[in-house]
């Protein structure tokens, strides 16, 4: 009997994550535990909003009732804002940050991460985008530099693969070959490191800056 294996398919997603000003002596604590749950961060940044900023990031809560100690709490000191990756991003750090409502998660969510580290409504500590539209949105306002993409799928995956992970995988195990290396494994992945056709788009480091 035949075996039919199933198509390849990426499943990497991205959100925003920030850390709120009243929570950032937690920092270091918040992000073992993001990296814990499977996250991997690959964009970071300190920064610290004026309440204009606030109100444009926040421009779809306009005109409730708690707009303006919302703008005033997130521009009140500096906060962390991250780019988390993993399958279904968006929805595992919604599920780990618990309801919008400290005093609620607490009851509901206990171990969530509002119900440890929230106060209340407004205070509660982590921010998450609410969905992949939000997230790309969230991401180039925190991150204008970053250059987001769509992942490919289907036939676009593919050609990807056809046209750039195959000829380099190739040439790296023909190279392996004649040079027979003690390790292997290692001397492949620096030779795929040092002959990477696409220089990386993002760079994992943390840039502490005033955001003007």
């Amino acid at each position: 009997m035949q075996m039919l294996m199933p198509e390849p398919q990426i499943f990497v997603e991205r959100t925003l994550a920030l850390i709120k000003p009243d929570v950032i002596d937690k920092e270091e604590e918040i992000e073992d535990l993001i990296l814990r749950s499977g996250f991997l961060i690959v964009q970071k940044r300190k920064l610290q909003l004026s309440p204009e900023q606030c109100s444009n990031f926040y421009a779809d809560q306009y005109g409730k009732v708690f707009f303006p100690n919302l703008t005033a709490y997130m521009s009140s000191g500096p906060l962390v804002a991250m780019v988390l990756a993993r399958h279904c991003a968006v929805s595992y750090w919604k599920e780990l940050l618990g309801p919008s409502n400290s005093i609620r998660a607490r009851r509901t969510h206990p171990h969530s991460l509002r119900a440890i580290y929230g106060t209340d409504d407004l205070r509660n500590a982590l921010h998450g985008s609410l969905n992949i539209s939000s997230a790309e949105r969230e991401i180039r306002f925190m991150f204008p530099e970053v250059i987001l993409e769509p992942i490919p799928a289907g036939q676009r995956a593919r050609d990807y693969l056809n046209l750039y992970v195959k000829p380099t995988l190739l040439a790296g195990l023909t190279a392996l070959c004649k040079e027979k290396p003690a390790d292997p494994m290692t001397w492949l992945a620096d030779w795929l490191i040092e002959h990477n056709p696409n220089k990386p788009r993002l760079q994992h480091q943390t840039t502490e800056e005033e955001y003007q």
